[in-house]
């Protein structure tokens, strides 16, 4: 008796936790005699029929593994070529696939539930370091990268405490702070700024004042890359990327901590250095939380099928691993809140 078939992808930016829930997909669809038929780079594989094996074999020991064994990209079907839906929808005959996962974040989501809307049997696993996608109060990726800026920020203190330095920590995050707020809360920011709520020059010299006042010659500035600032003038300041938008028309952000540490050194005199964490938030072994949030989101995700429960992802959700409508994961993105800010700026200066 031949067994069904499902396919797995991974989207968007790498990070840990990718290939324990890859792990998870292969481990609980066998037990119910399911075969997984992976898809290499992202939503590319499906649209150039590009897969790989996954059995038991392969994934014995990816629980330890940062990134993912299929690769990732941004590719977008829904931009460019016309017929790359046609072919997604060929490529699951073709390999005979009864449904199949799709683990990313908000713009790998988006195209789910688009394909999903047409027809398509698909299950989301949400994946992004930002924490950012809505109906879920966890995202995998996300502990990980919160530990590795937590440990950067740690050793940064070292530096800066020993030459009286305030020192920037450019830290990822489009439109949402979360990691931000979680890295600067745990690694003792004295100033944590986020995309949320802009603040002007005065609030931060303010505050960099407030920690020396009190003896404290140095200080840890956490700022997400898509912060803005309020100039002299009122008006916004953001770092410009001259890099070309990716298939989703984001630009790769950074240097709004170099920005800062320029306005700082002419508005305080003072020894400010900046440095960006950038794709070393995505690298690494995932942490014990996210291996088992991420195994955890993979075996929901596979009972989703076997109980022909589709247009689902599987979310951590009011502390229980649930299943929430791809429409709800992508209907919106989750934003630091006003409470929890104000909960970041509790020990500010």
């Amino acid at each position: 008796m031949s067994r069904d078939k499902i396919g797995v992808l991974t989207g968007g930016g790498d990070c840990p936790g990718l290939n324990p829930a890859i792990r998870a997909v292969v481990r609980m669809a066998d037990r119910h005699q399911i075969d997984v038929v992976g898809f290499k780079k992202g939503w590319a594989g499906p649209i150039q029929g590009h897969t790989m094996p996954l059995s038991l074999d392969h994934i014995d020991e990816i629980l330890l593994e940062g990134g993912t064994i299929l690769g990732s990209s941004r590719t977008n079907p829904y931009k460019g070529d016309p017929s790359h839906i046609q072919s997604i929808k060929d490529n699951i005959k073709k390999f005979n696939l009864r449904a199949l996962v799709a683990i990313g974040g908000e713009d790998t989501m988006g195209v789910a539930h688009k394909l999903s809307q047409e027809g398509l049997l698909i299950v989301g696993i949400p994946k992004t370091i930002d924490n950012d996608l809505d109906a879920t109060d966890m995202t995998l990726g996300f502990p990980s990268a919160v530990q590795v800026a937590c440990e950067s920020m740690d050793r940064l203190r070292s530096t800066a405490r020993s030459h009286d330095r305030i020192i920037i920590v450019e830290i990822m995050g489009r439109h949402a702070g979360w990691l931000t707020a979680y890295s600067g809360i745990a690694g003792g920011a004295d100033v944590i700024l986020v995309p949320e709520f802009s603040q002007n020059l005065d609030f931060i010299c303010e505050s960099l004042e407030s920690v020396k006042n009190r003896g404290k010659n140095y200080a840890l500035i956490a700022i997400a890359e898509g912060t803005k600032i309020i100039g002299d003038d009122g008006k916004e300041i953001l770092s410009q990327s001259k890099a070309p938008v990716d298939a989703f028309g984001h630009v790769a952000l950074g240097g709004i901590g170099d920005l800062l540490q320029t306005m700082l050194k002419e508005r305080t005199g003072r020894d400010v250095r900046s440095v960006v964490l950038g794709h070393t938030q995505r690298g690494g072994s995932p942490t014990a939380m996210d291996r088992v949030l991420s195994t955890a989101l993979g075996v929901e995700a596979v009972k989703c099928i076997v109980e022909k429960d589709y247009g689902k992802m599987a979310a951590l959700k009011e502390g229980r691993i649930s299943r929430v409508s791809l429409q709800e994961g992508v209907g919106r993105l989750k934003t630091l809140s006003q409470e929890f800010y104000d909960f970041s700026q509790l020990f500010r200066g």
